[in-house]
């Protein structure tokens, strides 16, 4: 299932309102970006995940959770996301995602943002990042 790079990714698409859509973040969009991103990383795509309008104060989000569940199970080991704000806006959720990634041996790849454990010594350069 890996390719020669040896990532496989799940990309993670949200919106919250109709504003965001306005503003350039719809779902299309958003997945658009990601697809092109990740051709041009040599990801192959394993799935994306939407949640169309779902917050992320919390992890509640059925798409989200599915993520992680495929990152456990190893069907993917690169999450990729527009930004980190797609994913969570919540400290404590982050610290989570985190360490579940890290559990899982997956990396995080956001395109517009410095969030990205893709390269050596990545968990503890991104969670400095953070501080």
């Amino acid at each position: 299932m890996f390719n020669e790079e040896g990532k496989v990714a799940g990309i993670y698409i949200r919106v919250s309102t109709l504003d965001q859509a306005r503003e350039g973040f719809s779902l299309s969009e958003q997945e658009e970006k990601l697809r092109e991103f990740c051709n041009w990383k040599k990801y192959q795509i394993y799935k994306v995940y939407k949640d169309a309008g779902k917050s992320a104060k919390n992890d509640k989000r059925p798409a989200y959770q599915e993520m992680l569940k495929d990152a456990k199970m190893g069907k993917i080991n690169v999450v990729v996301a527009l930004k980190m704000d797609r994913l969570t806006r919540s400290v404590y959720d982050v610290e989570k995602l985190m360490k579940v990634l890290e559990e899982c041996n997956c990396d995080l790849d956001c395109m517009a943002d410095d969030s990205n454990t893709t390269t050596s010594s990545r968990y503890k350069r991104f969670i400095y990042r953070i501080i």
